[in-house]
């Protein structure tokens, strides 16, 4: 189990996430069905032609859930009992098809629940593209978690 008890957090720490992912046109297409989101910025090349972007842009809530799929191995893969909330999200830069993406998350409080059983851990998730040079962000927001501790540690 890679993910980390509650007790393996440190306030302060950045873990930079292995794993990357490049966005397909069939990711953004079924990410859209299955939500039932239509806008056309997102699937239809003609409508996004003429916009700003030029271009379709990936929808932001799939953006913003890789992102979290992306920082699961190292933080709460095995390890969480629940998302208790996501907050604060925003989209600083577009995403396109063909881009990879790459996470982050640094600790930015945790605190134990009042019973003693489990802890309560919030991360900054930050997700960019990865391009030559800087990399470019895309997509932050805080993930707070309900997290256990570690067995025989309550």
């Amino acid at each position: 189990m890679p993910g980390r008890y509650y007790e393996e957090f440190e306030v302060g720490e950045t873990i930079v996430h292995d794993k990357r992912r490049t966005v397909s046109e069939a990711d953004n297409q079924r990410f859209c069905d299955l939500t039932m989101n239509q806008q056309p910025l997102h699937l239809d090349a003609a409508f996004a032609a003429d916009t700003q972007f030029g271009e379709r842009v990936v929808n932001g809530l799939y953006t913003m859930s890789l992102a979290v799929g992306l920082s699961i191995p190292e933080t709460t893969d095995g390890t969480i009992v629940a998302n208790l909330s996501y907050d604060g999200v925003e989209h600083p830069a577009p995403v396109f098809h063909g881009d990879t993406l790459r996470a982050e998350s640094t600790v930015t409080d945790r605190r134990e629940t009042s019973d003693g059983e489990r802890g309560v851990v919030t991360m900054h998730v930050e997700a960019y593209r990865v391009e030559d040079g800087a990399d470019t962000l895309v997509c932050e927001f805080d993930r707070t978690v309900l997290a256990e501790k570690r067995p025989g540690e309550q």
